[in-house]
């Protein structure tokens, strides 16, 4: 069966742009994430979401898990943990390996929940 994709659109508005701020993601003390090239997701009525670049998070620190989910307006959403978290951490991060075109821009990124992470630390550039 073929999955729903939906546009946004007036009644499920999405923007993606480019954060002036510096981020830095902190789990047990380590720097998982340390960026300057952000973007803020707004969709909807949903709080912003800050996705960050792969190539500034360290990968060895984040394990990928069997978890998956849907969004109709994203695509397919892959998971994973942070080890150093504990159970806390446990499908933390969340990435659109192959967003859907409305989106494309967070392809490559990558985005935490607030609350399973000690800090999203976040200071102007």
């Amino acid at each position: 069966m073929q999955k729903p994709v939906k546009v946004p659109g007036p009644d499920h508005p999405i923007a993606v742009t480019k954060s002036p701020q510096h981020v830095v993601v902190v789990v047990a003390g380590k720097v998982i994430a340390d960026t300057t090239n952000a973007l803020v997701l707004r969709e909807a009525s949903y709080p912003e979401v800050l996705y960050i670049p792969r190539e500034d998070a360290d990968m060895s620190q984040l394990e990928r898990t069997a978890h998956a989910t849907y969004c109709p307006y994203k695509g397919d959403c892959s998971y994973y943990s942070i080890p150093a978290g504990g159970e806390q951490a446990v499908n933390a991060v969340w990435t659109y390996e192959d967003p859907y075109d409305a989106v494309s821009m967070i392809k490559g990124h990558l985005a935490f929940y607030r609350d399973r992470v000690d800090a999203i630390q976040i200071q102007p550039n």
